[in-house]
């Protein structure tokens, strides 16, 4: 077990995963003294390269870099990373990753865990993946030691119908503009992710000064 548990615990799939939605709030928690840390379940070496590099093997490599940068910018310290296949989760067996989550929540002891949300935000199959095993392991736990579970949420509905069935609107708000120019520098720091940079910000301008989570409450 950690020494000390954490205040926040983000289990996400890929490099870039823990930025966008909620680096500033980590910022927040770091800065105020909470120990906080990040579980990256794949290398993302099946993500797009925008010609920077060669290959899977590469990337991963370059993307392992670009996270290591992007966590030193935010001030988190306690990361674990997994080679787990990118884009191939749902196609792994499911006991793994579900184990995977269930030790870390037990060794850090987190007061609250973070992931994506049933739909997996976007549908991406990796996100509802491990949506699948991380609640499925906060379920195995008795109810007096499950931290607090939160989603990444956003306030627009998803346009496909299926995901909108899924959607689970915030309950949580956090002001984060006052970490703007970190949070944006934390960003840049994925740059083979420049697409999806573009594609956050074009959709969810909003979710970059204020970032949004939906709570568990049950």
């Amino acid at each position: 077990m950690s020494e000390t548990p954490l205040k926040l615990l983000l289990i996400v799939p890929h490099p870039d995963d823990e930025v966008y939605g909620a680096s500033g709030t980590l910022m927040d928690l770091l800065d105020e003294g909470h120990p906080c840390g990040l579980v990256t379940l794949t290398r993302g070496e099946a993500g797009r390269t925008l010609g920077l590099c060669d290959g899977p093997e590469e990337l991963a490599r370059m993307r392992a870099a670009e996270l290591r940068a992007c966590l030193d910018v935010i001030g988190l310290t306690v990361h674990e990373q997994f080679d787990f296949p990118d884009k191939h989760l749902a196609e792994q067996p499911f006991g793994p990753l579900v184990e995977v989550a269930r030790e870390a929540m037990r060794r850090h002891r987190p007061e609250i865990v973070l992931t994506f949300p049933p739909n997996g935000s976007n549908g991406h199959p990796d996100h509802v993946t491990t949506h699948r095993a991380v609640r499925g392991a906060w379920e195995t736990l008795p109810k007096d030691e499950r931290p607090r579970l939160w989603y990444y949420a956003s306030d627009t509905p998803p346009d496909n119908e299926a995901l909108r069935a899924a959607w689970l609107p915030p309950n949580i708000r956090r002001d984060v503009m006052h970490h703007v120019t970190r949070k944006l520098q934390a960003i840049a720091c994925h740059r083979t992710q420049a697409l999806s940079t573009v594609d956050f910000i074009r959709k969810f301008p909003e979710r970059i000064t204020e970032e949004t989570f939906h709570e568990v409450r049950e």
